[in-house]
């Protein structure tokens, strides 16, 4: 097989995953800046093809939503797909290291807090969805 067509197919799935769980698809810098201009909260996905994201990260980010509080958008970024929409989104990630997969939280644009690969490599689902919840409770307001 082609690594090529391999790699296209794992990315699409990827990318199909996390959009049918509800998560806008930032692809340029520019969608990034629009997105995080909007007031209220936003949880960012920082997507990736490594096992972490989809066996624990993806999982999380769909079901962690299904709480009482919850960000008002929901929106993503590719680590190694859409190169230049994840540099843009992770210069509002202040303090932090670059990191995927990973969960950024924030208000009015604004850096809250995040969950980085080092929370998320090695954990069950479970775990990061309690820790999403978390950040929802302290942060976000209910639906």
């Amino acid at each position: 097989m082609d690594f090529n067509i391999f790699m296209h197919d794992v990315v699409d799935k990827a990318r199909t995953e996390i959009a049918s769980s509800g998560y806008e698809q930032l692809t340029t810098p520019e969608a990034v800046d629009e997105a995080f201009a909007r007031k209220g909260t936003t949880l960012v996905m920082v997507n990736s093809v490594c096992g972490c994201a989809g066996g624990i990260a993806r999982p999380a980010a769909a079901n962690a939503i299904h709480y009482d509080k919850r960000p008002n958008y929901l929106v993503t970024v590719f680590a190694g797909q859409d190169k230049e929409a994840t540099a843009r989104a992770r210069e509002y990630f202040e303090g932090y290291p670059p990191s995927s997969p990973s969960f950024a939280l924030l208000k009015d644009g604004k850096i809250v807090e995040m969950v980085q690969r080092s929370e998320i490599e090695g954990s069950e689902p479970v775990a990061v969805v309690n820790r999403l919840q978390q950040l929802f409770e302290e942060h976000c307001e209910e639906v």
